[in-house]
């Protein structure tokens, strides 16, 4: 099965939130606000995007 790519984006600093909340945005890669990356779209990805909604947005879905 081939894997397409996503763009996620920092919409919210994580500055105040629980350790584990800014490890899963520092692990998407992500470092600034309104930095925009581009990842896998795997099962993995798309889980730590769900643990965080409230500080990230998927800009771009490209299937492969």
């Amino acid at each position: 099965m081939a894997e397409g790519t996503i763009k996620i984006q920092l919409v919210r600093s994580p500055v105040g939130r629980p350790e584990n909340q800014r490890k899963v945005v520092r692990g998407l890669g992500l470092i600034r606000l309104q930095q925009v990356v581009e990842r896998l779209d795997n099962a993995c990805t798309r889980g730590m995007v769900n643990k965080v909604p409230h500080l990230v947005r998927v800009v771009d879905e490209k299937k492969a």
